[in-house]
């Protein structure tokens, strides 16, 4: 009973979401299960943890331990009712194809998709129709359908997608149906049927359009990202509204996951606040004890030695006590320490959203400047233009005067829109928008020069950044370097990106408070960060700056896609 007991407190705190906890006792009672014979606790225990570390995402971990249920199943499964009494109602819907589903799924993630279609295909072998089997063989049908999407065997992809499709909507999982109609549109627009991408895309989103649960959320916001893309990809201008939609979904999102992350970080703090008090009470308990058994001892023995042995005890004691308060303040700043890590964490990516949020907003305005504003522009131009003709050389004033401004307009909405966002890095890539840059800046008194090495074109997003990045080290020697020279090396090797900004300026001192607090350098350091990047600064004053930065490429994205179902 104390097993099962043990067994509950583990489940509930994996119901609230307190991981780290639930791990903790999980393993405790799994080591204790390892030396009895109780096959359903060790199998129900097992699935537990795997479901723990596929919620962290430890999924290799998460496999070693489906595969121990696995192993136990059979064992588990001829059991008497008596063994099974005192367990969750909640576990005990746990089947064969639900954890060959859960083993399958991990081996997904991890993109070993031969190993993951052998388990897939198991669960579409079995001969079991109850209803939750039905679901489970759904979402093996969807994920099969993800896997030969990804390797562009359309024809066995969409077979599997209007399967999964037909078993949802058969059972009323309108969630889960939208997740599989997104899926199957996925396909068509990377056949570029874009017309019935659309379609299947819009009727996703109707079925869960009411739906306010936070998974039909999250389908919503591919959904709705999706639908964008396809509509701009066929020229509507309504992809824009979509697309609109798609980033307040994921902002809500990631307000829940800020949120989550800090309660975790408060959970795990109370969680080791919890064990050293446990573990002080204890020492307590010991230094008690021996001080009895030494009192006992000084009693029995000869009184010229009271005074000595009392001054060795209460020496003794205070030197544990001693040890005890470093101990105690040595775990605090421990504590402390990785609380501060993860609020940097936090902070970095926080940062980092609001970048990326300024970067497409720029990046929006700039197409709306050039594709919609400039073009009415040249339009209204065209028309003065006709209708000067119809005056037969005897033009008035005023027509001659509208051209003027409409072309002054354009350049001033050209200009604009270049600022925002390069069309020379658009258009030609970073080589080139870098080179206009530094020939803009280039004078007298400060030269730039550029020079670039199997440099090609990239990611368009992954583009801007490191564009952005470049111009603001650019900014930074033309407003405080004092340089007469500066040099900007671009380079790709072996999948990576390094980039070079160097002067001969005053340089700065890497050690001072002014450094540190740098708001642009901290953003710059925060941009290479989540891009999995490394920087590198190097300065000393009156000799000069070199900042070294090296990133992964993101290439260019041929296809589109959706996140598996699982």
């Amino acid at each position: 009973m104390e097993l099962i007991n043990d067994f509950k407190k583990s489940e509930e705190f994996f119901t609230k979401k307190k991981y780290s906890i639930s791990l903790e006792k999980s393993l405790s009672l799994f080591s204790k299960l390892d030396a009895t014979n109780y096959s359903e606790l060790y199998f129900r225990t097992s699935f537990l943890i795997g479901d723990i570390f596929r919620e962290t995402n430890d999924h290799r971990k998460a496999i070693v331990y489906y595969k121990k249920a696995l192993e136990s199943f059979n064992t588990q499964n001829n059991l008497t009712e008596k063994e099974k009494t005192g367990l969750s109602p909640s576990i005990n819907n746990i089947n064969l194809n639900k954890l060959l589903l859960r083993v399958g799924s991990e081996f997904h993630i991890i993109k070993e998709k031969d190993s993951a279609i052998n388990y897939y295909k198991k669960i579409l072998n079995s001969n079991t129709l109850n209803q939750l089997d039905l679901t489970t063989k759904a979402s093996a049908f969807s994920n099969l359908s993800n896997i030969y999407r990804e390797d562009s065997i359309y024809d066995l992809a969409k077979k599997y997608s209007y399967e999964a499709v037909k078993i949802y909507r058969k059972a009323n999982k309108k969630v889960l149906e939208s997740a599989a109609l997104g899926n199957l549109a996925s396909i068509h627009l990377e056949q570029k049927d874009y017309e019935k991408a659309k379609k299947i895309y819009l009727e996703g989103l109707d079925l869960i359009k009411m739906d306010s649960s936070s998974r039909a959320t999250r389908y919503k916001e591919f959904l709705y990202f999706n639908l964008a893309y396809t509509l701009y990809l066929q020229k509507d201008y309504r992809a824009y509204d979509y697309q609109e939609k798609s980033y307040n979904i994921k902002d809500d999102l990631k307000d829940v996951e800020i949120r989550r992350i800090v309660d975790e970080i408060y959970t795990r703090h109370e969680l080791n606040l919890e064990k050293e008090k446990t573990a002080l009470v204890e020492e307590q308990r010991k230094l008690e004890e021996a001080q009895e058994a030494k009192t006992s001892l000084l009693f029995a023995a000869l009184s010229f030695l009271v005074l000595i042995i009392s001054g060795v005890i209460i020496y003794n004691y205070k030197l544990r006590q001693k040890n005890l308060h470093l101990k105690l303040s040595e775990s605090k700043l421990i504590q402390q320490q990785s609380i501060e890590k993860l609020k940097s964490e936090a902070q970095i990516k926080i940062l980092n959203a609001t970048i990326d949020g300024k970067e497409t907003e720029r990046k929006l305005i700039a197409e709306i400047l050039h594709d919609n504003v400039s073009a009415l522009l040249s339009s209204a131009n065209m028309h003065l233009t006709a209708t000067k003709k119809q005056f037969n050389g005897d033009t008035p004033q005023e027509i001659d005067k509208t051209q003027a401004i409409i072309s002054e307009a354009s350049q001033k909405v050209r200009d604009l829109s270049h600022n925002l966002v390069s069309s020379i890095l658009l258009k030609f890539g970073l080589e080139y928008a870098i080179k206009d840059v530094t020939k803009k800046y280039s004078n007298s008194e400060l030269k730039f020069e550029v020079s670039a090495q199997n440099i090609n074109r990239y990611n368009q997003e992954f583009e801007i950044k490191i564009f952005n990045v470049i111009q603001e080290l650019i900014n930074n020697i033309l407003k405080h370097s004092k340089a007469q020279h500066a040099e900007i090396i671009l380079k790709e090797e072996e999948d990576q990106l390094t980039v070079l900004v160097k002067d001969d300026g005053v340089g700065f001192s890497t050690s001072s408070s002014s450094f540190s607090d740098g708001i642009g350098l901290n953003q710059i350091e925060a941009r290479i960060h989540i891009m999995s990047g490394k920087l590198t600064i190097n300065s000393k004053e009156n000799i000069g700056t070199s900042i070294y930065i090296s990133v992964p490429i993101l290439k260019q994205q041929k296809n589109f896609k959706l996140t598996s179902v699982s």
